[in-house]
């Protein structure tokens, strides 16, 4: 992986890039918002981890420019902040996932693979449920006519509602499969169901994402 770090806390910064380098990845570090962005702006990156607050330009604001510039890079937001109108804030701006502080690296490490692995290698290159398809090659979903706009979060959550073919999915193994992190909370995966209806079930649509109090989501009609 190649990682841009934004990070004002140049111990935590330092200490994210001496890890990643550790673990065969290159990382390239910034101090403030408005580094962040020129560095974004300027090269390739396969994900960026940012910090919320920091001088100049926010992590929200720098996640939201990045966004109006067409630029999908994958972002992960550094909060020292759990309250779910924070989460629910990064989530708006565009960010694709969020980790607490303090965080282990191990944890960072493994929400990293999750959110930069590849789709490919799912057997099928379409999935379908209804009026629900989604294209893992483009990378594309669409309700009925309407292209959703979705993170790779979400979209990694909806493949997996997609694949199973409207069985009941168990919040253990969606978090198993989206994040790979054993760490990842029942409130979190809750926080991105949430995320995923307001964009899945449109208007004029049936809902179409179910909960199973106690065990799990489907796809599917509510029992």
């Amino acid at each position: 992986m190649r990682v841009l770090v934004v990070e004002d806390d140049r111990q935590v910064a330092e200490y994210i890039r001496r890890a990643l380098e550790e673990e065969g990845h290159s990382a390239v570090v910034c101090f403030d918002g408005a580094a962040g962005l020129k560095a974004a702006q300027s090269s390739r990156f396969d994900i960026i981890v940012l910090d919320i607050m920091m001088p100049f330009i926010n992590g929200l604001e720098l996640t939201k420019r990045l966004r109006l510039e067409q630029n999908y890079t994958p972002v992960l937001l550094l909060t020292a902040r759990d309250a779910p109108e924070d989460i629910v804030r990064g989530l708006d701006a565009g960010a694709d996932d969020y980790l607490v502080k303090p965080f282990s690296f191990d944890v960072l490490l493994a929400r990293l693979k999750a959110r930069t692995r590849s789709f490919s290698s799912s057997p099928r290159s379409k999935l379908q449920y209804g009026d629900l398809s989604m294209d893992l090659t483009a990378t594309e979903v669409r309700r009925g006519s309407q292209v959703l706009s979705l993170s790779k979060t979400e979209f990694a959550l909806l493949e997996s509602l997609l694949s199973a073919g409207g069985r009941v999915v168990s919040r253990e193994r969606l978090i198993e499969q989206v994040w790979g992190d054993k760490e990842v909370s029942d409130n979190n995966l809750e926080v991105f169901i949430r995320f995923l209806r307001t964009k899945v079930d449109l208007p004029g649509h049936p809902q179409i994402i179910q909960t199973k109090r106690g065990v799990g989501y489907y796809l599917g009609e509510r029992t």
